[in-house]
């Protein structure tokens, strides 16, 4: 079972319009590391703090399965099993595995994942094999300069790239793979990091370059200040309104992103099951990251 951009308009939280009070996700933390070094992202293993790059514990693909037949029992609104972290879905092997695993039993549920795109082009075709439904990727910049104030490197094929040379790396990596992607069916949605002092007047552009090679919709997404952008301020709702509607001339954007953790499950904004379905352990330190 495929599901089409109008399919997912109407089941899926992040795109249904007026419908994210009814339907549900469940996140699996099967993905435990990461290939690129984001400035903004302070990644943790803990059960409170509300923002991607954070769950309670990794879990195995198995182990995955059982969290979606418990989510679901517990939340029959659930339309959608996710892998968004806490670090990136394509560093390793477990959210490829996890979704071949889910397919099998969940056939009717849909699959979203959620990456930072550096490896997309050599994935491509095995995503589009497992039946991925909607296909996330993080782009915060397409000029190289102003990524390599947010990205301070990437590690790709055994070696480790910094600054402008890390950034266009990684943007053309992104843009490749959003456009083989797309071009299969699969919806392809955006993320952008709203930065006020790095990345607010590029916004228009990411939005029209990604438009072109195929995405569908737009999440822009408020900064949380911390780790090496700590010294950078929160967008305020005035420019963050502006920022959606100037991408909105190239691309549709949806406005309700609850910056959900890796781990989340239930209805964004309404019935929470996460801490039925995953045991919380206390608090350690970790590295994990997002895309």
């Amino acid at each position: 079972m495929a599901f089409t951009y109008d399919d997912l308009k109407k089941r899926h939280p992040c795109f249904a319009v007026g419908a994210k009070n009814y339907k549900g996700r469940v996140h699996l933390p099967v993905s435990p590391g990461c290939n690129i070094y984001c400035n903004f992202c302070k990644r943790d293993i803990n059960d409170t703090d509300i923002r991607p790059g954070v769950a309670s514990k990794i879990i195995t693909p198995k182990e995955a399965v059982e969290v979606v037949r418990e989510a679901v029992a517990l939340c029959p609104d659930i339309t959608v099993v996710g892998v968004a972290g806490p670090g990136d879905t394509l560093a390793t092997p477990y959210a490829l595995e996890t979704f071949r695993l889910i397919k099998k039993e969940f056939p009717q549920i849909i699959k979203c994942m959620s990456t930072n795109g550096l490896l997309l082009p050599e994935y491509a075709d095995e995503i589009i094999e497992v039946g991925i439904d909607s296909l996330t990727v993080t782009v915060n910049a397409v000029d190289p300069a102003i990524e390599a104030q947010i990205c301070a490197g990437i590690f790709y094929h055994g070696k480790r790239y910094v600054g402008t040379e890390a950034a266009e790396i990684l943007i053309r990596n992104q843009l490749a793979g959003i456009e083989k992607v797309s071009q299969s069916g699969i919806t392809v949605k955006v993320n952008t990091v709203l930065i006020p002092e790095i990345n607010a007047e590029h916004v228009p552009e990411v939005a029209k370059t990604v438009a072109s090679r195929g995405a569908k919709i737009y999440n822009i997404i408020p900064l949380i200040p911390q780790h090496k952008l700590s010294w950078c301020s929160e967008p305020g709702c005035e420019l963050l309104s502006k920022a959606r509607a100037e991408a909105e001339k190239y691309i549709d954007v949806f406005r309700h992103c609850q910056r959900c953790r890796a781990d989340a499950a239930g209805i964004p904004g309404g019935r929470d099951v996460s801490d039925q379905v995953y045991i919380r352990p206390i608090k350690a330190e970790n590295t994990f990251s997002h895309g």
